[in-house]
């Protein structure tokens, strides 16, 4: 089945080294999602970037502490991510959160009369 409609996508940009009561800050914000029953949270991290500190922050083969930019993707109706703004402003310190109006095409294996789908 196809189904197409109108959706949000959040992107939540920080650094891997940022942490949410103790646990890392991407962890966190994907268990927050589930919490809230959003329909899913992907967390990308990043081989190279910067951002306000304008400092380069990339891979090094012989580096061993690592605080790479990570970004959290996250599309569902507006709705449910409304339900999700209120908690990032208390969970993250800096970073960047980029709204952006998307059409979503979601494809599933049953149809909506299927018994499967009830």
């Amino acid at each position: 089945m196809k189904e197409q409609f109108h959706a949000k996508m959040l992107r939540i940009h920080f650094m891997e080294a940022d942490k949410w009561q103790g646990r890392p800050l991407y962890e966190a914000l994907v268990a927050k999602c589930m919490e809230l029953g959003l329909a899913g949270a992907t967390v990308y991290r990043g081989l190279e970037g910067f951002g306000a500190s304008a400092r380069i922050h990339h891979t090094h083969s012989l580096s061993i502490s690592r605080n790479l930019p990570i970004m959290v993707s996250i599309i569902d109706t507006e709705e449910q991510i409304q339900k999700l703004l209120p908690h990032l402003d208390q969970m993250i310190a800096g970073g960047l959160i980029a709204i952006s109006p998307v059409e979503a095409i979601r494809y599933s294996q049953h149809s909506k009369s299927s018994p499967a789908s009830s």
